[in-house]
């Protein structure tokens, strides 16, 4: 149900980005865009899904499991009310202080100096002078800061959103809160057929921000009446001084801070991205919407269905690391099942999956190329990074959040040191192109994330035993996904490039039956399963 769901959110996704690629392609306009979402998205990640999912569910759910339902949705109420007072405090700050946080972003010249001076005798004075000459424009600072504005209470709403999200999820709801940002995207789809063709790229992006904030509302409202199906009795409240929530809230502090260095992280890349080439911002933008794809499908669903079975496993420790265990191996062999194809199929295929959801309109032929340069570097850190995430819901099971802050830590230092070296050292080194610096960057990010990984792993063997996947299963993932690639590429013979739809459709569709087919040869018991639902389906 939750792969369903966000199969269906992702889908509207993809169709909102294409008819954005369409209208505004790889410009100012669209970095100007792209970058301001990232700024009051940070309230979002801060105190949504990850946070709430981490700190909130396992609480709830044990309550839920303990029988006590009056407790658990005093507690619901209580996170509730928190929120609120938070989110609308951080909203009307993001609001008065856009300028200041865009100047922190994008801002070059004299704001980078300024910043910088307190670092001054840390820095060299090369670095901090390159930091002041790059940067946005002013004409791209000022468009940034009015879409600051007008966001932030959206971000603000989907706060609300990923709340809604948590009580679902605890009662087994997965379908309707993974559904929800359909109402999201429908409203800016809307908007993009309606305004495309009538504005300028900067009016286009100013209505398109307007429309995020009523989808955002969109959004949370329609989960509403499913909260009202199966904890009726929820009443906002603000009883902070409750038991369970100040448990939720001390689990909250370490998630937070987590989410918080990764957020940090991300603002650092976008630093980066803003002293590329024009056009890096949405480059980057377009491949994160494909490379998200399979982590937020395969890796999201089973961590977020896994979480609450999880968190209300009960008996001893030793029966408690038992299910974990069982739990958790099942759930990586499901992940990398679908993650390993997905990542050769961006290496090899990368530049026909691209072109065949953004390649129209403004977005041309190079454009394609560029993103699937970044799409390949993106790729180093995918299965890393989808199957962290389900550790890490393993660690929050445990009621265990900073151990996963720790090693967040560690991957954002080396996530920055890397990123400045490969994404503007590493082109110069090796005579390429600097927008190439791009793909350094997102490469930069899968290094450090395997780091991170590992850390995971190992600190997961020594609390609940061994787990983890078997070499003979990976490399027969390997040698599925690399056969249905050669078949796959095959299609390049047959259609020509400037036919990228048709060409999508015929290398995909040869590319997924053929690993189906030689997975189900190589005795891959999710290949097989799969191979008879079909053949039950067809009759045959």
């Amino acid at each position: 149900m939750v792969g369903s769901g966000i199969f269906a959110s992702k889908v509207a996704g993809l169709i909102r980005q294409r008819i954005f690629a369409h209208f505004l392609g790889v410009s100012l306009a669209n970095d100007a865009f792209q970058g301001a979402f990232r700024i009051p998205n940070m309230l979002q990640n801060l105190f949504g899904e990850g946070v709430l999912s981490a700190s909130f569910i396992p609480e709830y759910a044990g309550t839920l499991a303990r029988g006590e339902v009056r407790d658990a949705d005093e507690l619901a109420g209580a996170v509730f009310g928190a929120l609120v007072l938070v989110a609308s405090v951080i909203v009307l700050a993001g609001v008065i202080a856009a300028p200041q946080l865009v100047g922190i972003l994008a801002g070059g010249g004299s704001t980078v100096s300024t910043l910088m001076r307190p670092f001054a005798g840390f820095l060299p004075k090369s670095f901090v002078a390159w930091l002041a000459a790059t940067g946005a424009t002013p004409t791209e600072g000022a468009l940034t800061t009015t879409l600051v504005r007008i966001l932030f209470p959206g971000a603000g709403l989907l706060v609300f959103s990923a709340w809604c999200l948590g009580v679902l999820n605890t009662h087994r709801k997965f379908l309707v809160s993974y559904m929800a940002p359909l109402a999201w995207n429908g409203v800016i789809i809307a908007a993009l057929l309606l305004y495309g063709p009538r504005r300028s790229p900067s009016g286009l992006v100013i209505a398109v921000a307007w429309a995020s904030v009523i989808g955002s509302a969109g959004q949370f409202l329609v989960q509403l009446p499913s909260i009202r199906r199966v904890a009726p009795t929820i009443v906002p409240n603000f009883h902070f001084g409750l038991p369970s929530v100040r448990r939720v809230f001390k689990q909250f502090s370490s998630v937070f801070m987590s989410r918080g260095v990764v957020q940090i992280s991300g603002f650092i890349d976008l630093a980066l991205a803003y002293r590329l080439p024009i056009g890096a911002v949405s480059s980057l933008a377009y491949a994160q919407t494909l490379y998200m794809l399979p982590g937020s499908l395969f890796g999201m669903s089973v961590s977020a269905a896994e979480l609450p079975a999880m968190s209300s496993a009960l008996g001893t420790q030793e029966e408690i690391a038992a299910q974990l265990r069982v739990r958790l191996n099942a759930g990586m062999e499901r992940i990398a099942f679908f993650i390993v194809p997905c990542v050769i199929a961006f290496l090899a295929l990368g530049d026909i999956v691209t072109g065949a959801l953004y390649q129209t309109g403004a977005f041309r032929r190079d454009n394609t190329i560029w993103v699937w340069e970044i799409l390949v570097g993106s790729s180093v850190g995918l299965l890393a990074s989808t199957l962290g995430r389900l550790d890490s819901s393993t660690y929050y099971a445990l009621r265990d959040t900073r151990t996963p802050l720790k090693f967040a830590l560690i991957r954002i230092a080396l996530t920055t040191v890397l990123g400045v070296i490969f994404a503007f050292q590493l082109p110069g080194w090796l005579g390429l192109d600097a927008k190439l610096g791009a793909a350094g960057l997102t490469a930069s990010a899968g290094i450090a994330g395997w780091v991170e990984f590992i850390l995971l792993r190992r600190g997961l063997t020594r609390r609940i035993g061994r787990t983890g996947l078997s070499v003979k299963y990976v490399v027969r993932l390997w040698i599925a996904g690399l056969g249905a690639a050669l078949l796959g590429s095959a299609a390049r013979f047959v259609i020509p490039t400037s036919r990228p739809l048709l060409l999508a459709l015929l290398a995909l569709g040869m590319f997924a039956i053929a690993y189906g087919v030689i997975g189900a040869g190589l005795g891959i018991p999710e290949a097989k399963m799969l191979a008879a639902k079909l053949r039950r389906r067809s009759g045959v």
